[in-house]
């Protein structure tokens, strides 16, 4: 099948940081469905190495997963912000510092059955320290862990925040140390 959906109108539910909306579309088969929608401004996430084997984790206290959390900073895009800029604010705001490089590890759809929430990753190097600005509702603790930690922390299900995983295996094949073997 083949060819794309067709808006044909669309009713707002709700509407602060994040769009909810009532869509009917014509989906490419001709069928004709009622969505809801969740629109989202989309966001940045950024693995910062400190140096060729460590990178900084935080861990954070989120109320919707049910406490304490370890993921990577992320944050959502301002109107007009780029995702690079956005990268670099939560890179200072989170973790208290700056990239003196940063490499795109490309986008990921975070839940494409109710969301237009697209993640814009990278991989943040050669880092200076600067002032940290944590926002009032973040509880964060910065942890330094090896990078083959962190990998293990995702094997176990330490770590199960999509957006970090997603980040770390595009880290992995961006640095070439995919030793993955179809068995």
């Amino acid at each position: 099948m083949t060819g794309e959906g067709r808006l044909l109108g669309t009713r707002q539910l709700h509407k602060k940081e994040l769009e909810f909306t009532l869509e009917r579309v014509r989906l490419p088969n001709n069928i004709e469905v009622e969505l809801e929608m969740v629109r989202h401004p989309g966001a940045a996430a950024v693995v910062p190495f400190v140096n060729e084997r460590e990178i900084l984790l935080i861990r954070q206290y989120r109320w919707a997963a049910g406490g304490w959390i370890y993921e990577i900073p992320a944050g959502k895009l301002r109107p007009g912000e780029s995702p690079l800029h956005c990268a670099e604010r939560e890179l200072a705001e989170e973790i208290g510092q700056r990239a003196g490089k940063m490499d795109p590890l490309g986008s990921i759809l975070t839940v494409p059955g109710f969301s237009d929430e697209r993640i814009h990753l990278f991989l943040a190097s050669e880092l200076t320290a600067v002032p940290k600005a944590h926002e009032p509702d973040e509880m964060i603790e910065i942890l330094q862990i090896p990078f083959r930690e962190v990998l293990e922390m995702v094997s176990r299900g330490d770590l199960c925040d999509a957006k970090s995983m997603s980040a770390l295996l595009r880290t992995v094949l961006h640095l070439g140390l995919g030793n993955l073997r179809a068995s």
